[in-house]
């Protein structure tokens, strides 16, 4: 049974991390995808938004996978905002292009991914908003 990482461990890979790649990733102003993304680039997060529906978001280009993002040095987090049932291609995409944190959104649970991904060194997190976990630091942004 999972269990997810102890919320210092959150608390590390939030202070570790620089680059977010947030999967379903949406431009509607109504969705959680938005402005929990838009809250990262405040706190001083590179975003790379993730859909492959969209040609771009806040003036960023949009990406088709993961893996199509050019960072030098690869992604930290891949943040997923994807119903459960669709969340075992983004960990192998994950999986596939370094990233070293898998973070399933709220409400999101795939042991299967999860499964995969860990086998594969990643650490994940499931059921579990990336914005309030980053809130519940009190760095102040």
């Amino acid at each position: 049974m999972f269990i997810n990482p102890s919320l210092a461990e959150l608390y590390s890979f939030l202070r570790k991390a620089k680059t977010i790649a947030v999967v379903g990733i949406s431009e509607r102003e109504d969705r959680a995808s938005r402005y929990v993304s838009e809250y990262l680039q405040r706190a001083g997060y590179t975003i790379y938004p993730v859909n492959p529906n969209i040609d771009s978001w806040n003036g960023l280009k949009a990406y088709d996978s993961v893996s199509d993002i050019p960072a030098p040095n690869g992604v930290d987090i891949v943040d997923v905002f994807r119903r459960s049932e669709f969340t075992l291609p983004v960990a192998e995409d994950a999986v596939t292009a370094g990233a070293e944190v898998l973070w399933f959104q709220q409400g999101i649970v795939r042991e299967q991914a999860a499964a995969l991904a860990m086998s594969e060194g990643l650490s994940v997190v499931m059921d579990t908003c990336i914005m309030v976990t980053h809130k519940s630091m009190k760095l102040g942004i």
